[in-house]
């Protein structure tokens, strides 16, 4: 998905793009309204009437089981997938009014499986860039935790990976994608499970970097980890195409329902096998 993301945007332009690409707009306000969304005619809806609002800056968590279109709601976000009615607001602005190649350039997309190709770590964060310093690239690779890694192989930046990045571990690959996205500065961060080889102090680390100054970029993370969801400013369950609940961690574990349940599950699932 993510080289897909990176090579299917149209080169066409509206007014409105200005109103993303302006370098003095630094977050951006995400609005699903009434959205209805299937995969085409005859099939089930994934969708119906959702309606979803993530303030500028922020963190949301998306959790749910397997199949329950947690993909596919930030798909929509960057146009891979068009819904058959409602809109999405960014700043307040109807994304169909924006161009695809400035929507996508709004937004950093990390997908669950890496894109990476046989060339220098350095030449993989900075894929698809021309000109970008090597502080800039350190930079990046700092805050997807990448770059304490990265210093203790013996050609540092100028290490050569194999093809797909085969001589990296998964919580490698996955945090060199990360720093990929974070070099363009994106102002909205889509994270479709791409932490799941990482280890959860690792995890909680990249999100505390991620959050909390005036140009963090409004971040969507899809997470099977409900203690990575901890950590966000709201959290939305999905469940058969709706958002069964919503809320911050307390909010939702005070109300007892399908939060809370998924969340003592695997946290009795971890202490089993930390015992096993």
């Amino acid at each position: 998905v993510e080289e897909q993301f990176a090579n299917s945007a149209l080169n066409y332009s509206h007014d409105s793009d200005q109103n993303l690409t302006d370098p003095k707009v630094d977050q951006v306000e995400i609005e699903y309204k009434d959205i209805n969304f299937s995969y085409g005619k005859g099939e089930a809806d994934v969708f119906e009437n959702l309606n979803l609002t993530i303030p500028a800056g922020t963190t949301l968590a998306v959790v749910g089981k397997t199949g329950s279109g947690k993909s596919t709601l930030v798909r929509l976000l960057s146009r891979l997938y068009e819904p058959q009615s409602g809109v999405i607001l960014l700043n307040k602005v109807n994304w169909n009014e924006i161009s695809v190649i400035a929507l996508r350039e709004t937004i950093g997309y990390v997908d669950q499986t890496p894109f990476l190709f046989s060339a220098s770590i350095r030449k993989n964060i900075s894929f698809g860039i021309t000109e970008v310093s090597n502080d800039e690239i350190i930079k990046a690779a700092k805050l997807a935790c990448f770059d304490s890694d990265v210093v203790e192989f013996p050609d540092g930046y100028d290490t050569l990976i194999g093809e797909r990045g085969v001589t990296l571990s998964g919580g490698q690959q996955q945090r060199l994608t990360l720093a990929r996205a974070l070099l363009r500065n994106p102002k909205i961060l889509v994270l479709d499970d791409s932490l799941s080889a990482v280890n959860t102090g690792t995890e909680a680390e990249i999100l505390r970097n991620l959050t909390g100054n005036p140009s963090s970029p409004t971040t969507v993370f899809i997470t099977h980890r409900l203690a990575a969801a901890e950590k966000a400013d709201s959290i939305a369950v999905i469940d058969d195409g709706r958002i069964a609940e919503f809320g911050n961690h307390e909010q939702l574990m005070s109300k007892g329902e399908l939060y809370q349940r998924m969340y003592k599950f695997q946290r009795l699932a971890e202490e089993i096998g930390a015992i096993t």
